[in-house]
């Protein structure tokens, strides 16, 4: 394992034993005894959830948390749930994942040339985390951009992971001011020389994939548009 893949492999465990935000622990910790019912054999995660993928990707794909019994579940980021069935479908069908679908850990998947990484790494409540609990996830999000060299395109699923990314340039004063770039689906955004570009996109919750405010069509678009920008 090389230096870079090592000191990425050692800030997961670092997350995984985080105790930074109780409220979000205490929540963790509790749906994985009460269980939902279709899952009631599963041994649950119940804790902070790493991220997951190739350490010299080109692509980082940035969420907001885990889902309560999705990776709160599994222990694998957008793994088990629905927001996965979206995002890792458009990613296999734009070559970078090795499968359609993620169940579990253990079923094989890979992903080529990408990284995924959430802002928050505990399940919150309402799947709304406090602003103290953002910035208490914030070091861990900034030292994974600084240990993945090669980034040349960042794909931000909702608002909040959007603006995180905006507020990490913004404090490195990379940026000037945050309110510059408009949020929006399949929207590009060029951070200035030497940075990645980025593609804001509609987050693929079951809130927006079961009102068609995002569809499969709409995200694929997302990833053939990073793809592009890999490309040229």
């Amino acid at each position: 394992m090389k230096v870079g893949a090592r000191a990425l492999s050692r800030l997961q465990r670092e997350v995984v034993e985080c105790r930074l935000c109780p409220r979000l622990i205490q929540h963790c910790q509790r749906v994985a005894v009460i269980k939902r019912r279709a899952y009631r054999d599963w041994d649950y995660w119940g804790l902070p959830v790493p991220s997951f993928g190739d350490p010299n990707a080109h692509l980082l794909i940035v969420g907001l948390a885990p889902a309560a019994h999705g990776a709160n579940r599994t222990g694998r980021i957008f793994t088990g749930d629905r927001s996965g069935d979206f995002l890792y479908r458009a990613l296999f069908e734009t070559g970078f994942a090795s499968q359609p679908a993620s169940a579990s850990p253990d079923d094989g998947l890979e992903l080529r040339d990408a990284y995924i990484t959430a802002v928050v790494r505990c399940a919150p409540p309402e799947n709304k985390p406090l602003p103290i609990e953002l910035r208490n996830c914030s070091d861990y999000f900034k030292r994974e951009l600084d240990l993945l060299p090669n980034l040349r395109v960042v794909v931000a699923l909702g608002r909040i992971a959007f603006d995180a990314f905006l507020s990490v340039l913004l404090e490195r004063g990379l940026i000037q001011r945050r309110s510059a770039f408009r949020f929006g689906h399949d929207l590009e955004h060029r951070t200035g020389p030497g940075q990645p570009l980025l593609i804001s996109s509609y987050h693929p919750s079951q809130q927006n994939t079961s009102t068609g405010r995002l569809t499969p069509a709409m995200l694929l678009q997302v990833f053939l548009h990073a793809r592009q920008l890999l490309a040229s």
